[in-house]
């Protein structure tokens, strides 16, 4: 499955690296990322590839909003056809 991942927040040392360890923990391929600082803001979009049969996307969003809570950012995770769909131009 496709994933869109999405990290919002106050910039601080050690987010990506915490979303990635995640991702990698669970056998996620990251196919690309986009972050940005301004004003003292975090943004990131990162694009993954996940076997269905290894991670189910429930128990990653899970995984993601509990680290998103410790490291005091938004994280979401979601199937690209969602993303797809709610951005659409």
């Amino acid at each position: 499955m496709k994933l869109v991942v999405t990290v919002v927040g106050k910039d601080r040392v050690g987010i990506i690296a915490a979303v990635t360890k995640i991702l990698a923990d669970n056998d996620v391929n990251i196919l690309s990322i986009n972050q940005n600082i301004l004003n003292g803001f975090f943004n990131m979009i990162l694009f993954a590839e996940a076997d269905e049969n290894k991670i189910r996307l429930v128990d990653l969003q899970d995984a993601m909003k509990v680290q998103g809570e410790k490291i005091g950012v938004e994280i979401k995770t979601q199937h690209q056809d969602i993303f797809d769909v709610m951005h659409k131009v």
